[in-house]
């Protein structure tokens, strides 16, 4: 997902509906990091039709566990109900930073994974949690499917930027 100007967009809140009588919205908190609120001082809104716009945060709390946001110039319960199923996102380049070795499910999604030896297997479709070590799904050719620990043992190179991983699967994971 993309912004006017081509950088990419991180969604970070999902409007619900309307909220009394002065323009408030209830939200879906889409973040991980909810402090982050506090530094937003635009939205990039994202409508259902496709549209988008940009919007001023004039306040937000948290209320619970969604997020209630005051926009300027949505003054009334009329208003705020105009923005009901509509995404609100930041650019890329204001996401919040994570230390080195950590990554975004985003960042990892759709990254070709190579071995060590040079196999091709495929593309990272989803980061699966099971609440032990995250786990890379990855979708090779053929239907074929797998399931690589997202360890440093394991995982011994990602280029986000280039989309691509290596991996140094310890021997027999591949053919399970």
């Amino acid at each position: 997902m993309t912004g006017d100007g081509d950088e990419p967009l991180i969604v970070v809140a999902r409007a619900v509906r309307a909220r009394g009588l002065k323009g408030e919205i209830v939200a879906d908190l889409l973040t991980d990091f909810p402090e982050r609120f506090g530094a937003i001082k635009q939205f990039i809104c994202l409508y259902p039709s496709g549209s988008q716009s940009v919007v001023a945060l004039e306040d937000y709390w948290f209320h619970q566990g969604r997020v209630i946001l005051k926009l300027a110039g949505v003054a009334d319960v009329d208003a705020a109900t105009e923005f009901a199923g509509c995404e609100f996102a930041i650019p890329e380049s204001e996401r919040v930073q994570l230390p080195a070795g950590e990554f975004y499910d985003w960042e990892l999604e759709g990254c070709g994974v190579t071995t060590t030896d040079g196999e091709q297997l495929g593309q990272v479709r989803e980061i699966m949690r099971t609440g032990g070590v995250d786990t890379l799904v990855i979708e090779g050719a053929k239907t074929q499917e797998y399931l690589v620990p997202l360890a440093e043992a394991i995982v011994v190179k990602v280029d986000t930027a280039a989309k691509a991983i290596v991996i140094d699967p310890p021997e027999g994971l591949l053919e399970l």
